[in-house]
């Protein structure tokens, strides 16, 4: 699980220096080399010292705990993670909040203050000390501008970081939560939750901490704005108040709680989803061969419109919010120059267009940061309170958790004499004892009762029992995953490792799974992997102990995985070793080669617990328990419990097999190793991993993303007229708000012309009117604040007194249609942002409705070669952004491209020479825009493909977490997942600098616009050339101009990638998918159920040799034949071919039907498979017994009771947990048994069906085939050969070849025949068991063979 990533550049904003930080120009070199090849993974630079997951998490884990025990001390205290992250990152907060007040309280109103003088400067005499004078405001201004623009964006930048440094304390904590969880708490969890916790809640903190600081720097500019208003309209000042008040107190406060409750609320539909898929990427083939795609997909179907109607009232709140930005300053304007006007105020110019720029700051501080912050912290509160509740999930005792720092520290006692093993500090100490122990995982079920045992140092006790008699539920006791609530286990502080029964395999080398985390002693390594027969595995393994394990074990057999797992418990010097049935995956020669060499060579000096169904094995055991429905039956000797009458009851099945268990001889799964096949390595251990194979590379990429990804997303789920009527209402909004502002400034320039006498110049007037277009760029989100309150400072300066009257009557007709274009303003902005999110909407369930369908179809070769942590990504990150972000980042696009538009035409209009300087500063903001978006896109779809390793090591420390922490390696986890959080943050924090970087280049940019503007203006003044107003205009504009083109290229870049997950989920709409197509088989087909075999090849990867080649073999109707053979037969390969699960050259006939010209689908529901591993999906039992609804509950007992299941089970609808975690190994398999009774399927496959369970289950499963499948044909890959001695054919494989097919007892004459070898690895007594069954079974076939010849010859 190690990262794969290393990182060896430092970061070099560790070392730039003051300038270099300022300007963010440390980042140049990159934006070089994105623009010239992209940006690749191993380009990103190391995490910044600050910003390592480790150090970030131990602090918050500080205070984390601080608040338990604060709740434990005192009554009625809740833990608050709010509190916990307050007080870890105050400081760094603070000092964020700092800048952004300095800059929006002090430095913004200075500009404008500044403007003022420098514009009173043409408006008076133009004398030398003027001049000196105006060169100095001038100065100021742009420094001013300057300043703000720096002051602004590393403020931003700052509290990005901050946001960024709680995710990821967040996230660490949560993973090391997970490594504490108890079988209480996981059972309240499960990796769709954790991953959507990690993906989509923790995010909310990235966002919520740039605008929180607005909560407290609203207030403090509201009032400095009421009281200037104030100053102009006197007690009209109340109407503007009260509708801000009524918007941002009453609706925008409203609507954020409402938001934070969707937002729960969505969350929690998500963890369902990402739940199911989940389980669905993990049993995807059994899925497949059970053709249950359709329920599945239903399922998921389901869960998604639920999540999507939640999403959708949230887009629509937001929608209205982002509308509520574009009309709330006009609406605040219309309400206080009404008022104004009807108390017989002398409205004019000069207050309305200062009423506009203080309403714009207003707005803009009031009407969208603060609602943004409230809302966006109700979102970070549910997000809070989600993960408040799972790091408040039960946790393992800590007395019981095997010490991990002792297991760390105890790889120095690994040498090369496995003898020297540390015992006399053991022996001195007392042995375990477990006493009168009664432990349940329910409450309503007792699982182990009045247990007591114990084992002295160096003992081999060897533990039996029936299916589900708490064999495993024993050695999860001695670890302490199961906490008894009577009686008391004591280890004598011995040390523990553990082989679990399902082994857990990560995704690394063979090699690395044995280590795990420990050093490597070649000469300890090579003894355990000989004690465990490994040696020849690696001689056929692609890359030996270097080749790759696919997740879950993909690239290995049943019994390599089980070998290695075992290997992974002897490597670790230990006390005890609990080995929970390792030897049921395996053959008779292994088995017996991992007793005398392993279990008595190797671990001789330790205490050894073996959990077996194999009584045979335990003839060497010092002690023998026989568990018996949660009890102990008895125990002592192998020969004293042998004559007890339990004990025959486990023997029946297995009489007479002296010395060897039955023989299971295992093959690979479907599934080839990712590296091509290279020359056969030694069998001994390679001393280096140069040679290791390495995990498939995520899809990723290059380049900007193209045109088609924006036409397939817009496409996806709307049609052109859709998107048409969608491009007519934003236009219709803009010109609507236009003609508003158009009006009003007509109402304005008429009531100045009766003024004419009193006023100044008409152009000054003129200045004044066509000031009112400040406030179109209030769509915007945080560059018009300069502008703003320019325009505001001017228009208060030039406020003169007057004597002029105001009649309420010749303002009524202005009034009236200014109140429709107002009200108008309203409605089409609302409903544009609406239209639009809607539209964006039904692409986003379009889109995950083809991803998903793909993934459904995809080939098995797929998920061979792609992790589900990659997978899951999509489904939770990538569609996160897809259903929320992104559309929001359109919209806001939009609104300020419409905004510029309007600008440039006024711009154009006024003053060509302002439009000159425009297209210089376009050409330099192009060339900057270029310039970043390679660099941009390529860092955005790192960041996203660094993701996945993270959400792919949660998944697997889960899946195995009982090994991991009887491995000790907690620790060792907790530091990957943070290597591999820590290659994510580097790529994270690449996004945020390089964004940084191009903003503060445009302000320069923006800045030197500015200047340029106001020197031309001073320098060429000549004679009185240039008026006030025309100046006041001309760099109001231009400020405006260049801030809005900033704001709409950095919109427009964030659209851009963030585009880069629709890139990623169309990915995932075009994957090679099965040939499902084809038509359907008769209702009746299979009648005979004849299998035909002709021609047949297969091979998983075009470029690699066939797997199985050239096989041609009949399997008659009613035939029970066995497939047996060596690791790497082929026999997987045949069910692979069988199945279609992997394409083939030649033919499968099932009567008479080539299986390759019908619907993939039909053929797969009419074959019956019980796989080597049993699939529970954590649904009600009746839905993992029929998810199609098909059958009634009678014919599903029924079913149950065939298998003797009835007894165990109280109710169709009780739950299943995750994997099926609440029934035994043995239980899940005779579950999937009443599966294939319930089908009535003619052709029933078994792949090594009773590997894991005991032989009292075996025998049922063998007798409920003979009786229930009697008329069946059936397919057995051979597990014990006893079970397949009496078939009517046998097939042997090797090499993916059949070298001998035939009646059993007819092999078994030819002595120097594959199967006469296997058999003869038996035992005397089992080899002449087993050739009388096959002898009785030939008699028995010879005579229905002449009897059916006698009557097709009476006929």
């Amino acid at each position: 699980m190690d990262s794969k990533i290393i990182l060896k550049e430092k970061n070099p904003n560790e070392e730039a220096n003051f300038i270099s930080k300022l300007f963010v120009t440390w980042t140049i070199n990159l934006f070089k080399k994105g623009y010239k090849n992209g940006v690749n993974i191993e380009d990103i630079w190391q995490t910044r010292q600050r910003d390592l997951s480790g150090q970030l998490t131990d602090r918050l884990e500080v205070a984390w705990e601080n608040e338990l025990y604060k709740a434990k001390s005192t009554k009625n205290y809740k833990p608050s993670l709010f509190k916990a992250i307050a007080r870890t990152f105050w400081l760094e907060y603070m000092l964020s909040g700092i800048i952004v007040g300095f800059a929006f309280i002090v430095v913004f109103p200075l500009i404008p203050y500044t403007l003022g003088f420098f514009i009173e400067y043409f408006a008076g005499p133009r004398t030398s000390e003027n001049y000196k004078n105006a060169h100095i405001y001038v100065f100021f201004i742009n420094v001013l501008s300057v300043g703000t623009l720096l002051l602004f964006n590393h403020g931003m930048l700052n509290q990005s970081c901050t946001g960024m440094r709680v995710r990821i304390a967040c996230c660490s904590l949560v993973y090391r939560k997970i490594l504490k969880l108890n079988y209480s708490g996981l059972n309240k969890t499960g990796p769709g939750h954790v991953i959507n916790l990690m993906s989509n809640d923790v995010n909310r903190f990235d966002v919520a901490v740039i605008y929180l600081h607005f909560a407290w720097v609203a207030p403090i500019v509201a009032t400095f704005v009421t009281y200037l208003v104030w100053k102009l309209v006197s007690w009209a000042t109340l109407a503007g108040i009260a509708v801000m008040f009524l918007q941002t107190v009453v609706v925008q406060v409203y609507l954020s709680k409402l938001q934070g409750s969707l937002r729960g609320k969505i969350a929690r539909r998500t963890d369902e989803r990402v739940k199911v898929m989940n389980e669905l990427v993990s049993g995807i083939q059994v899925i497949k061969m059970y053709s249950w795609e359709v329920p599945f997909q239903k399922v998921v179907d389901k869960l998604r419109k639920l999540e999507v109607k939640l999403i959708l009232r949230t887009s629509m709140i937001k929608g209205f919010s982002s509308a509520l930005g574009v009309f709330t300053e006009r609406f605040i304007l219309y309400a206080t120059v009404l008022t104004f006007v009807c108390m017989g105020g002398d409205i004019y110019s000069a207050i309305t267009f200062a009423l506009v720029q203080y309403f714009n700051l207003l707005q803009l501080t009031c009407n969208i940061l603060f609602p943004m912050a409230m809302s966006f912290f109700a979102e970070a509160r549910v997000s809070i309170k989600r993960l408040e509740e799972f790091l408040t999930l039960d946790e393992i005792e800590l007395t019981s958790v095997i010490n991990s720092e002792e297991y760390t520290n105890s790889t120095k006692l690994i040498t090369n004499d496995t003898n020297n093993h540390d015992n006399k500090i053991y022996n001195e100490k007392q042995k375990m004892v477990i006493s009168e122990v009664t432990a349940s995982w329910q409450q309503d079920c007792i699982t182990l009762k009045n247990i007591s045992l114990s084992a002295a140092p160096g003992e081999f006790v060897g533990v039996a029992g029936l299916v589900g008699s708490g064999k495993s539920s024993l050695l999860q006791l001695i670890l302490g995953e199961l906490v008894p609530y009577k009686g008391t286990v004591s280890l004598g502080g011995a040390r523990v490792a553990y082989a679990s029964q399902e082994p857990w395999l990560f995704v690394a080398t063979v090699r690395q799974n044995i280590l795990f985390g420990l050093p490597y002693d070649p000469v300890r390594y090579k003894k355990v992997v000989t004690a465990c027969a490994l040696l020849r595995d690696f001689e056929q393994l692609p890359s030996g102990d270097g080749t790759l394990v696919g997740e879950r074990g993909a690239s290995l057999s049943g019994g390599q995985r089980a070998r290695i797992g075992l290997a992974r418990a002897c490597y670790r010097q230990a006390d005890i070793y609990l080995l929970d049935d390792p030897l049921s995956a395996v053959d008779a020669h292994v088995g017996k080669h991992l007793v005398s060499e392993c279990l008595l060579g190797l671990l001789q000096h330790s205490t050894r617990i073996l959990v077996t169904h194999q009584l045979h094995h335990l003839k060497s055991a010092d002690k023998v328990i026989i568990l018996h429905k949660g009890t102990i039956d008895s125990q002592g000797s192998f020969e004293e419990v042998s004559r007890t009458p339990f004990f025959a009851e486990l023997l029946q099945e297995v009489v007479a097999m002296d010395d060897v268990s039955p023989v299971q001889l295992q093959r690979t799964t479907s599934i080839v190793s990712h590296v091509s096949n290279k020359e056969t390595p030694d069998a001994t251990p390679r001393e280096t991993e140069n040679e290791d194979s390495q995990e498939t590379d995520e899809m990723i990429s290059k380049g900007r993303v193209a045109g088609s990804v924006y036409t397939k997303y817009f496409g996806a789920g709307n049609s052109w007229c859709t998107l048409l009527l969608t491009f007519v209402v934003i236009i219709m909004a803009q010109l609507v708000t236009s003609a508003g502002d158009l009006w009003l400034t007509h109402w304005m320039n008429s009531i100045d012309e009766l003024k004419s006498a009193k006023t100044q110049d008409m152009n000054n007037t003129e200045s004044d009117i066509n000031t009112i277009d400040i406030y179109n760029d209030t769509e915007s989100f945080n560059n018009n604040l300069t502008s703003s309150i320019n325009s505001t400072d001017i228009l208060a300066t030039n406020i003169t007194n007057s004597d002029f009257s105001s009649n309420p009557n010749i303002h009524q007709m202005y009034i009236n249609i200014w109140t429709i274009c107002i009200f108008g303003c309203i409605g089409f902005t609302a409903g544009r942002a609406v239209i639009f999110l809607w539209v964006c909407m039904r692409n986003s369930i379009k889109l995950h409705k083809q991803m998903f369908g793909n993934i459904l179809a995809a080939t098995m070769r797929f998920f061979d070669t792609n992790p589900s942590g990659r997978i899951l990504n999509r489904f939770s990150k990538d569609m996160g952004i897809m259903d929320e972000i992104l559309p929001r980042l359109m919209l806001d696009t939009i609104q300020v491209c419409m905004v510029m538009t309007g600008i440039l035409v006024m711009v154009a209009i006024v003053n060509p020479c302002m439009l000159l300087t425009t297209v210089v500063c376009a050409v330099l903001m192009y060339f900057l825009t270029i310039f970043y978006l390679n660099s941009a896109q390529s860092i955005k779809r790192v960041e996203a493909v660094s993701r996945s390793p993270v959400f792919s090591h949660v998944s697997a420390s889960m899946a195995g977490l009982a090994t991991v922490r009887a491995c000790g390696a907690q620790e060792i986890l907790r530091r990957q997942f943070d290597d591999k959080q820590d290659v994510h943050t580097a790529a994270w924090y690449l996004t945020l600098t390089t964004n940084a970087a191009f903003s503060i280049w445009l302000s320069v940019v923006s800045a030197v616009y500015v200047i340029v503007a106001s020197y031309i203006f001073l320098l060429l003044d000549g004679d009185g050339n240039y008026k006030s107003g025309n100046v006041g205009l001309a760099i109001s504009q231009g400020l405006i101009l260049v801030n809005m083109v900033q704001l709409g290229i950095k919109q427009a870049t964030d659209v851009i990638s963030q585009m880069t997950s629709v890139e990623r989920v169309l990915q995932f709409t075009s994957l090679p998918q099965e040939q499902i197509a084809g038509p359907t088989p008769p209702a009746s087909w299979p009648q005979r159920a004849r299998l035909v075999f002709k021609d047949l090849y297969l091979r998983y990867d075009e470029e690699a040799e066939p797997v199985l080649k050239n096989l041609n073999v009949v399997i008659e109707s009613g035939w029970k034949v066995g497939v047996v053979g060596r690791t790497g037969a082929g026999k997987s390969s045949l069910i692979s071919a069988l199945f279609r699960l992997a394409p083939i050259d030649g033919h499968v006939f099932i009567d008479d039907i080539d299986t390759g010209d019908i619907a993939l689908k039909s053929l797969r529901s009419k074959i019956s498979i019980i796989p080597q591993e049993p699939v529970l999906f954590s649904a009600s039992l009746r839905y993992n017994m029929d998810p199609f609804d098909k059958y009634s509950d009678s014919d599903i007992w029924n079913a149950l009771e065939q298998v003797e299941l009835k007894s165990s089970i109280n109710s169709l609808s009780a739950n299943v947990a995750s994997g099926g975690n609440n029934f035994s190994a043995g239980q899940r398999q005779l579950l999937c048994l009443a599966r294939a009774a319930l089908a009535h399927n003619k052709l029933l496959v078994l792949d090594e069906a009773t590997a894991n369970v005991d032989p009292n289950t075996d025998a049922l499963i063998q007798k409920s085939i003979r009786k229930h499948f009697s008329e069946c044909t059936v397919v057995t890959v051979a597990h014990r050969l006893h079970t397949i001695a009496d078939s009517d054919r046998v097939i042997v494989m090797e090499a993916g070849q059949i070298v001998e097919c035939g009646h059993p007892h007819e092999l078994l004459q030819n002595s120097k025949g594959h199967f006469y070898s296997m058999v003869s690895q038996l035992g005397p007594a089992s080899e002449q068991k087993l050739c009388e069954l096959a002898r009785n079974a030939y008699a028995e076939h010879v005579k229905n063979y002449n009897s059916s010849d006698a009557a097709n010859l009476n006929r």
